[in-house]
């Protein structure tokens, strides 16, 4: 089955990712398409039927993608492919400069390199809403039932317009970042490609802003080194050993369609997402004026909010997944948005995580400041307090998920020796504790296992918070 997830169908390579059900997908895509062009209500109603198609990295990428522009053709609609691998952020950016009525992003993200995947933006340029994979998924089962099948031209061999990207995205990138200081602090930047789509793009910017740059694997490789192109503290490692060796004032890094970030602050240290959009909030707000809200997912710590508070701002919580952010970004002013999966947007840009956006932020800030972040993190600190998050898988027996479904479903009084104060329910169940310490818990819909979510004042609290969630899905 054709099933999108939070972000996009995805499937292993020549076993569930084929040609044959890729084509599907976009027959199923271009489907959706033609009725929403021939419907009055529609926000892309009568518009050129332009589809901006990209891709990543990883094996077959172009081919895939040529591929979706063949089936998108045959349906009468234009498809307009990315000149060469683009950045996720950047594509998004693209459908909303071209018009277009939609994208198609060939990425699997930061999953490993066996892993393929398919994502539908909107004409807005955000990841489609559920709403909207539904129908398609529903379009995908008909024409499967059907026996639906196309003979395509050789692998590799259809001819589709092409366009290059970069340009408008780095004119867009002017507006939201400040380059003068990033060029005016001379700084030393440590920056992880992870052979990925970013390059070209952070190292290029960096360096037309004056940066003195080194550079980690801006080699194409669709193995990524063996690992999983993930900017988390594992991925960042090297970099990291890099920045403490005082070669470099910090690191940043992205994943490998470059939605995602990595920081590293000048000791070495990874810093989390959660940290990093709470910078991001504190020195838009502060140092820019930005006016607006903020707005995180459920499981995302509530450091924003504390930060937050501290400077007037509104807070909003919704589901997993960027589409939700970004639909709240486009109905109304948000200073920036973001998750602690490592995703963040802002005012004016595109409703789409742009990790290439969230390293030159960090730049500015230390640029602007002329402080590491971890020295900014300690002075909130002491206006807010600690914030120690964690977020761990906790495998149970398959049979007894329904069970504990039900059991955390009907609320909980106390989580170990922490008095409930609030039940949440907006995604999983989220469970608020004294003192600002908060545990979430989400169903995975593939493994047997629970992720759960954990923030507490204290590393002693992260500790029991751990240990007494372990438990209660044990029990």
């Amino acid at each position: 089955m054709i099933k999108f997830g939070t972000s996009g169908w995805r499937g292993i390579i020549a076993q569930d990712f084929t040609f044959e059900n890729v084509r599907l997908a976009a027959q199923g895509i271009a489907q959706y398409l033609r009725a929403e062009l021939a419907n009055p209500q529609s926000a892309i109603h009568g518009r050129k039927p332009v589809v901006v198609i990209g891709y990543d990295t990883r094996f077959l990428g172009r081919e895939f993608s040529l591929a979706v522009a063949e089936v998108l053709a045959r349906n009468d609609l234009d498809p307009l492919l990315c000149v060469r691998d683009a950045p996720t952020p950047v594509i998004s950016h693209s459908i909303r400069t071209r018009k277009a009525i939609g994208g198609i992003n060939l990425t699997a993200s930061h999953n490993p390199a066996e892993y393929q995947g398919l994502k539908f933006s909107t004409s807005n340029g955000a990841p489609a809403h559920p709403e909207v994979t539904k129908q398609i998924e529903a379009n995908c089962a008909a024409l499967r039932a059907q026996g639906w099948g196309v003979q395509g031209a050789v692998v590799g061999r259809f001819k589709c317009k092409t366009f290059d990207p970069q340009p408008a995205y780095f004119k867009q990138l002017t507006k939201l970042v400040d380059f003068a200081a990033i060029k005016q602090a001379k700084l030393k930047i440590a920056v992880e490609l992870m052979y990925g789509t970013g390059r070209g793009y952070l190292d290029e910017l960096l360096e037309k802003a004056g940066a003195k740059i080194t550079v980690f694997h801006n080699e194409l490789n669709p193995l990524f080194g063996g690992h999983h192109p993930e900017p988390d503290a594992s991925g960042m490692a090297e970099v990291s050993k890099f920045v403490r060796s005082g070669k470099a004032q910090m690191g940043l890094g992205l994943d490998g369609d470059a939605d995602r970030f990595g920081v590293v602050d000048k000791d070495g240290t990874w810093l989390t997402p959660n940290q990093i959009l709470a910078l991001a909030l504190y020195h838009l707000k502060k140092n820019r004026g930005c006016t607006g809200a903020v707005v995180r997912t459920v499981p995302t710590s509530h450091q924003v909010d504390a930060v937050a508070a501290l400077l007037g701002v509104k807070v909003h919580e919704t589901p997993v997944g960027f589409k939700y952010i970004g639909a709240l970004m486009e109905s109304e002013p948000i200073i920036v948005g973001g998750e602690e999966s490592g995703g963040l947007s802002v005012k004016g840009h595109v409703p789409e995580k742009d990790g290439i956006l969230a390293c030159l932020l960090m730049a500015e800030l230390v640029a602007t400041e002329r402080k590491s972040l971890g020295q900014i993190l300690k002075d909130l600190a002491k206006q807010i307090g600690e914030f120690h998050t964690e977020r761990i898988n906790i495998p149970i027996q398959p049979a007894s998920k329904d069970a504990i479904m039900a059991k955390l479903g009907a609320g909980l009084e106390s989580i170990g020796s922490f008095k409930v104060e609030k039940f949440v329910t907006t995604d999983g169940f989220k469970f608020l504790l004294p003192n600002h310490e908060w545990v979430a818990f989400r169903a995975s819909g593939t493994e047997p296992l629970f992720r759960c979510y954990i923030e507490a004042k204290s590393v002693a609290n992260l500790k029991k918070l751990r240990t007494a969630c372990c438990q209660l899905l044990s029990a």
